[in-house]
């Protein structure tokens, strides 16, 4: 791209910032997570793309079907947003997607000590999984590990943790008003 037209590129930004972007007084800006990915703030993505082995997407919809979508024992690991995981290119890829606070090698070996059968059970449909306790998982992950072009997080600043504490004062709030509206 010329000088001439990323110095267009970014009066069109501008402009459009100016008339419909909102500073709501966080800082959204982006920064290298790590060995691959962004962290805006306080927290940080993960995007990996893989083969999947044959039958891979039948077992990962039946894994999704037995478990009615609710992946509860992401739980444990303690640090993560959210995660999606989408079959594509006529179900012979994944793409694993997740938002988590901290660094990145803390993440991955969260997922190692605390929910490793659930990894196991998930990526054991991914073609070369070594599984997450073996010590090449690391690489594997990375050599699959796409950093995203452009990310977004609405408040950088809150964990998980910090989250779930503020929805906790909230209830714990909502709950005083109105046991005192009662009266």
């Amino acid at each position: 791209m010329s000088i001439i037209d990323k110095v267009k590129l970014a009066a069109q930004l501008a402009k459009a910032n100016f008339s419909e972007g909102i500073d709501d007084g966080y800082d959204h800006s982006t920064t290298s997570a790590g060995k691959k990915g962004l962290r805006s703030g306080r927290v940080s993505e993960l995007t990996a793309m893989a083969n999947l082995k044959p039958g891979g997407a039948e077992n990962l919809r039946t894994i999704m079907e037995i478990a009615g979508g609710n992946m509860k024992g992401a739980n444990r690991v303690g640090t993560l947003h959210d995660l999606r995981i989408v079959l594509f290119d006529n179900d012979t890829k994944i793409l694993f997607c997740t938002a988590y606070d901290g660094d990145w090698d803390a993440y991955i070996d969260d997922f190692a000590t605390k929910i490793p059968q659930l990894m196991d059970i998930i990526f054991g449909n991914v073609e070369g999984w070594p599984g997450i306790k073996n010590p090449s998982v690391k690489q594997f992950i990375l050599d699959h590990q796409i950093t995203a072009t452009g990310w977004y997080v609405g408040v950088p600043h809150l964990t998980v943790n910090d989250i779930r504490r503020n929805d906790k004062i909230i209830k714990g709030l909502n709950k005083a008003i109105d046991e005192a509206n009662k009266i």
